[in-house]
């Protein structure tokens, strides 16, 4: 742990992630309040604001990181957050002009470019943090993730309820401009193939999908973020009919299970960063335990009449939900070759972003044919289905997966 934190990639990518949670927070709070005034609370209109945010998933992920595969990962990054605190600031005109509907594109600009600087910085990962300390890297960053999500509703509600949405937006601007700037101190970093003729961006693109297609630990790890991607898409939506029917509470305590849950990811993350050394030894006995016991807590979440269990399990499958992502986040880090790294984070992504859209789709339409118990019993019975495919996984030793990188620099 201490050598990582002697790590400047790391140290660097982990400020401007602080900087950019940071920033994410106060957009996702303050157009929403501001969607809201402006709208008479129009439902349709808040429902937009997630759509802006996840479409660009699905359209630019596989070409963010095609291109995070082609360009220079420092110079991607930097740009990328530059460009966003631009983009704002035009935006910000605009909202200050009385053109209310521009503060969409905060959100559509906001998830566009991350899915090229996400990747960017799993590249950077890849070839400045050694392997033996990838998964506790990534670890940290999930925790940091997760800390916001219990800290930044908070932050963004106070600045916007205290601010407004002009001064909101400009803390934006400030906020990727200073993420940008930040970057500046990563080391240079060029890419593999600089100096040599450089493929067809097509080709690149067919290329990563050969890679995954013919990559069987990839391929398996693909089929895992489905099953965990439909199984958490069934189940979120219907979060407050098991607070409202099973528990017999009021729809706002959806809140506090919500909350139990973000301190789940909190602790999961500090676990899997923590326990690195353990888990790289176990891991192919972990991962499926894990998946096991997260099936198990989702039917028992339905089961449950009492909120003091409820919120137990709630808690518990935050923490096994983080743990997977973060020891699967490892693993397509560690497994994969450098030149591949932006392609098959952007080809991954969004098979869970599809399970995920797909599983929120379907659930109200589980619940009207099945009830909540089949609705839950579906989610946590694709759970034990990945835990079965994750047995197929053979995972390499760090020492593996540095000599395969090696091979391929």
């Amino acid at each position: 742990m201490p050598e990582l934190f002697r790590n400047r990639v790391f140290l660097v990518v982990a400020g401007a992630d602080l900087l950019q949670q940071i920033g994410i927070w106060i957009r996702n709070m303050a157009l929403l309040y501001y969607v809201m005034e402006q709208t008479n609370n129009n439902p349709a209109a808040v429902a937009l604001l997630t759509v802006f945010e996840y479409l660009p998933i699905f359209v630019f992920a596989m070409i963010g990181g095609t291109f995070a595969d082609r360009w220079n990962p420092k110079r991607t990054v930097i740009v990328g957050d530059a460009l966003s605190a631009v983009s704002i600031a035009v935006i910000l005109a605009l909202v200050t002009g009385g053109r209310w509907q521009a503060a969409f594109a905060a959100t559509v600009v906001s998830a566009v470019v991350s899915q090229f600087s996400q990747p960017a910085s799993a590249v950077l990962f890849k070839r400045h943090v050694p392997e033996r300390h990838v998964q506790t890297a990534v670890g940290f960053t999930q925790t940091m993730t997760a800390l916001f999500m219990i800290g930044g509703p908070p932050v963004g509600t106070f600045v916007y309820t205290r601010f407004g949405i002009e001064w909101s937006l400009s803390a934006l601007v400030a906020v990727f401009a200073a993420a940008s700037l930040v970057q500046l101190l990563l080391p240079s970093t060029p890419r593999a193939r600089d100096g040599g003729e450089k493929p067809s961006t097509l080709k690149d693109l067919r290329d990563g999908i050969r890679y995954v297609a013919g990559h069987r630990t990839l391929s398996i790890a693909a089929v895992m973020f489905l099953l965990i991607g439909l199984a958490a898409g069934i189940v979120h939506p219907l979060d407050v009919f098991v607070v409202m029917e099973r528990l017999g509470l009021e729809k706002e305590a959806v809140q506090w299970f919500a909350m139990l849950g973000g301190a789940g990811l909190l602790i999961g993350g500090g676990l899997a960063a923590g326990l690195s050394g353990l888990i790289d030894r176990h891991r192919s006995r972990i991962v499926p335990w894990t998946l096991v016991i997260f099936g198990v807590c989702t039917f028992v979440e339905v089961l449950s009449v009492w909120p003091v269990l409820t919120g137990g399990v709630r808690l518990l499958s935050g923490v096994a939900l983080t743990f997977l992502q973060v020891v699967l986040g490892a693993l397509m880090i560690r497994e994969v070759e450098e030149a591949y790294v932006g392609r098959t984070n952007g080809i991954i992504l969004p098979v869970m972003m599809g399970g995920l859209v797909t599983g929120s789709a379907i659930s109200g339409l589980l619940v009207r044919q099945a009830t909540l118990f089949g609705a839950y019993g579906l989610a946590a019975a694709l759970l034990i289905l990945c835990a079965l495919v994750a047995t197929r996984i053979r995972y390499r030793s760090a020492e593996e997966a540095s000599a395969v990188s090696g091979e391929s620099v």
